[in-house]
């Protein structure tokens, strides 16, 4: 017996306005169960969008250029029930785009921000006598962004009707032309024709990593950052791992020294409650966080993404090299899902495997605090009478200066090299 189907976009991590990049179908075609249906991005990542149903496809409610939430119908597909005895529903496939922390992954907690009050430009002291064109919700999105709907004389929809997108590029214009008769503004970098000086090739940009280059500019310029360097003795630590490595079977998951600086690094947060704290938006107030969620950096072939090792206070080191490797797993598959990289108090940006002395990572807004690691190396360290061969970890701590002073981050990466150069503190 057939049935009509309705297949819905499921639970995305509470993720609203996702854009709808591609549809990869339309009426009439025959799908399989789990075929991609549309290809939908985030500002972390995109995904494929899987059918939990078989069948042949009577109409599809998107188009690309779209925005999506959980809920909202995708199509519907004619099916029997013998093609769909063993459906499920799917969660969308991520693929991993993610930046590196090192240069800012998009904020694992967005914090909420007032908006300032906008030029008069924006409102006006005079108010058009026609009635604009829009919807209420659009209406209701200018009021909130203190824009006079009337301003806007043109509209991108439908017989001139009045889009979300048409108030955000009107503020755009608006505030580009306040900054622009202020001279207060950054100077834009020169447009260059570099064909004059050879054949080139143009890449357009993704949407993650233009965001990526926002949240950029938008972190440098707004929190005073300062690195600070050191070195960690890992001897004892590298020693006690090798050994714990030599217990496990073939096919046991090997622990990597990543696991202790995790652990260690909370401890300190524990220690140093401020370093596990968010500034709130108007600079008042400092959010003290009662849990601990580590971000890490995953390498994947589209690059970096930053999945969040939740409770790890809680954890075990068994238990969080299983977490880490079942995570860094589904980053490389590209089955991350937004929630999988929400809620991080801290990131560590790890450059170990590849090399490196020192860095300075960015600090992933609104966190306070950022550890960079790069790879260890042997060397001849005094200890009173002589020269002995020691494991040293090269450390990088940028902490945002308007909560961290530097007596404190020093502090802070003192008791980081204590707990990794006696594990055993990590009891206590």
């Amino acid at each position: 017996m057939a049935a009509l189907i309705e297949i819905k976009v499921p639970d995305v991590g509470n993720v609203a306005d996702i854009d709808v990049v591609d549809v990869l179908v339309k009426p009439g075609d025959q799908i399989k169960l789990e075929q991609t249906l549309a290809v939908l991005e985030t500002d972390k990542a995109s995904m494929d969008l899987p059918s939990s149903a078989a069948g042949t496809v009577q109409e599809v409610f998107i188009k690309p250029g779209d925005k999506v939430s959980e809920g909202t119908l995708i199509a519907t597909v004619l099916a029997s029930a013998e093609e769909n005895s063993v459906a499920k529903p799917e969660q969308p496939v991520q693929e991993a785009v993610a930046p590196a922390p090192a240069l800012v992954a998009p904020a694992s907690e967005p914090a909420v921000v007032k908006p300032e009050p906008l030029p008069e430009t924006l409102t006006g002291s005079s108010v058009s006598s026609a009635a604009a064109h829009a919807t209420p919700a659009v209406r209701l999105f200018a009021r909130e962004l203190g824009v006079d709907i009337h301003k806007i004389t043109t509209g991108g929809g439908r017989k001139g009707r009045i889009l979300k997108d048409d108030v955000k590029n009107f503020v755009k214009k608006v505030m580009a032309e306040g900054t622009a008769q202020s001279g207060t503004g950054i100077p834009s970098m020169p447009s260059v024709d570099f064909s004059q000086f050879g054949d080139i090739e143009e890449q357009k940009l993704s949407k993650i990593k233009r965001l990526t280059g926002q949240n950029l500019s938008r972190v440098w310029l707004n929190l005073p950052m300062v690195t600070y360097h050191d070195e960690a003795d890992i001897t004892e630590m590298e020693a006690f791992r090798v050994a714990l490595n030599a217990e496990k079977s073939k096919d046991d998951v090997k622990i990597t020294g990543l696991v202790f600086i995790i652990k260690a690094l909370v401890s300190a947060m524990e220690q140093f409650p401020q370093f596990n704290a968010s500034l709130s938006a108007d600079g008042e107030k400092l959010i003290l966080k009662k849990y601990f969620n580590i971000g890490i950096a995953v390498d994947t072939p589209n690059g970096l993404v930053v999945p969040v090792l939740r409770d790890v206070n809680r954890k075990g080191i068994n238990e969080l090299t299983a977490e880490l490797a079942e995570k860094s797993n589904k980053a490389r598959l590209g089955k991350l899902m937004p929630a999988d990289m929400q809620g991080g108090c801290i990131t560590i940006s790890s450059l170990g495997g590849i090399g490196g002395t020192a860095f300075t990572p960015i600090v992933n807004a609104p966190e306070v605090a950022i550890l960079g690691v790069t790879r260890a190396k042997m060397q001849p360290v005094w200890n009173g009478k002589e020269f002995m061969p020691r494991l040293m970890l090269p450390l990088d701590l940028t902490y945002d200066h308007r909560v961290i002073d530097g007596v404190e981050g020093a502090r802070f990466m003192a008791a980081i090299k204590q707990y990794l150069g006696d594990i055993r503190r990590l009891l206590l």
